[in-house]
């Protein structure tokens, strides 16, 4: 059985046997995190107002569920232990399902996939292995999935990873040369970074990376044991990916289907 097979059933599992306790007409909010440096998936306008995938997604799945809809700015590598702590309901800032977030919090099903993958200057001709990357300074946000592959993968074989606050600092610094490529979800870096004039000079550079570090793909991070809040969640993206809702917002950001398989 494959590792995404295996994360399905125990999230079904654990879904089936928390269902007798569903009370869904006790919620009456849902208080998302976000880290709004990540566009397209979330970042604020110069108005300081909060758009995105994940905020219209978010929204959705509050109008659906028919309960109000906060939004919660945090770090995305304090995102967990402020969950723990209560400063918030769920994680929904393109966060990565893996088996090793698993032994803290609980998650909905995938909800979308988006390859993880390196942004080089044009023409550098580096690619997302330990061979060629050696000697070389790579930028990742802190508490991703990047992070780990890059560390875990790359670093004892000569490659320095350099973590930052926010994606935003990552980028910066790719700029101004002070790193040499950048270790993050492919699209976020397709259809933001890449599109902005800051990013003219770069490009992803190889193919997508596929770990079980990495995982099948994002899905919402939320307490353990929060059984209530992850069955209405699940039932909610259900019914938007059955009437079109999920297809239309992903059809706004991306050129090609993010779908979790």
């Amino acid at each position: 059985m494959t590792f995404t097979r295996k994360l399905r059933l125990s999230l079904l599992t654990a879904l089936l046997a928390g269902a007798p306790f569903i009370s869904q007409a006790a919620l009456q909010q849902v208080r998302f995190a976000v880290d709004p440096t990540y566009p397209p998936f979330e970042s604020k306008t110069s108005d300081g107002k909060l758009v995105g995938f994940d905020i219209d997604l978010g929204n959705a799945l509050c109008k659906q569920m028919d309960v109000k809809c906060v939004w919660v700015e945090n770090e995305f590598d304090g995102m967990i232990p402020a969950l723990k702590a209560r400063k918030f309901d769920a994680i929904l800032s393109d966060m990565g399902l893996t088996q090793e977030r698993l032994k803290q919090i609980d998650f909905t099903v995938p909800i979308y996939n988006t390859p993880v993958m390196l942004v080089a200057r044009k023409g550098s001709g580096l690619l997302p292995t330990a061979e060629s990357l050696k000697g070389k300074s790579i930028g990742v946000e802190q508490g991703t999935v990047q992070e780990r592959y890059a560390r875990a993968k790359w670093q004892p074989n000569g490659v320095n990873i350099v973590s930052y606050g926010d994606q935003a600092q990552v980028e910066n610094d790719l700029v101004a040369g002070r790193i040499d490529a950048e270790f993050t979800d492919g699209a976020q870096a397709g259809i933001g970074f890449l599109k902005s004039p800051a990013g003219k000079d770069f490009a992803l550079s190889g193919p997508a990376v596929e770990d079980p570090i990495i995982g099948p793909g994002t899905a919402i991070g939320l307490r353990k044991g929060d059984t209530e809040l992850r069955t209405a969640l699940d039932t909610a993206f259900e019914k938007i990916k059955a009437d079109g809702t999920f297809d239309k917002l992903q059809k706004k950001y991306f050129t090609t289907d993010i779908s979790a398989k």
